[in-house]
């Protein structure tokens, strides 16, 4: 999807018109079977990576949260245009609408993808990955579903493990503090291919909600592009 529209990079989700969460619409009228297993990235920007995965992944569904409202309703339109079931974005900010946005256990797998780093430290409390959204996702994900994160930012990636190894159900696959070096093979995203010609380093992680039975593990999911 080519660039349609000029926005800032960067928006503070703590600004005024910010602060009311988005409710829950009808999952049901939105998706075209709501019982498939849900992926959810968080920081969807311009839709590419759903898109994509939507179509290569018919047996999934696929929910795109961000907070630039003109990018949402962008992605819809190629979404309705495209036919596509199984994707949908929303427009909220996440940190304040994700908790009362999906029923427990009801997603199978989290990206998130080069968050803003908000390098200032007065800036850091804007950062969309803290221990509140971390508690979150451990009511959001089915045991045994996985998280899977990148960043070209090394102070912001540091947070992420932070956060994320403090929590009692999430295994980090790598070891405690550590990035891992077998990131599942996947479709990149626009920031991911151009930290790649500027040569910058990808910090990956990937973390799995333990606590797991054999009978309610989330299904294998294979990113390959083929």
């Amino acid at each position: 999807m080519a660039r349609l529209i000029r926005l800032r990079e960067h928006v503070n989700p703590l600004a005024a018109q910010f602060r009311q969460p988005t409710p829950p619409p009808d999952w049901q009228s939105i998706y075209q079977d709501w019982s498939l297993p849900l992926s959810l990235d968080l920081g969807s920007g311009e839709g590419e990576y759903l898109l994509a995965m939507a179509q290569q992944y018919p047996d999934r569904n696929f929910l795109g949260l961000e907070i630039r409202q003109p990018l949402v309703e962008h992605c819809n339109k190629t979404r309705s245009s495209l036919g596509l079931t199984n994707v949908y974005f929303l427009f909220c900010n996440i940190n304040n609408t994700l908790p009362g946005l999906l029923p427990p256990g009801k997603v199978s797998e989290v990206t998130i993808q080069f968050p803003d780093p908000w390098f200032k430290r007065r800036q850091q409390k804007r950062r969309l990955v803290n221990q509140e959204l971390v508690d979150t996702l451990a009511r959001l994900v089915v045991p045994g579903g996985r998280i899977l994160v990148q960043s070209d930012v090394l102070d912001t990636a540091k947070s992420i493990l932070k956060h994320f190894d403090a929590h009692p159900q999430f295994h980090n696959q790598a070891g405690a503090g550590l990035f891992t070096d077998d990131y599942p093979a996947h479709i990149p995203t626009e920031r991911e291919l151009w930290a790649i010609r500027k040569e910058r380093p990808i910090y990956p992680m990937v973390f799995t909600l333990t606590e797991k039975k054999a009978d309610n593990a989330a299904p294998e999911f294979n990113h390959q592009t083929n």
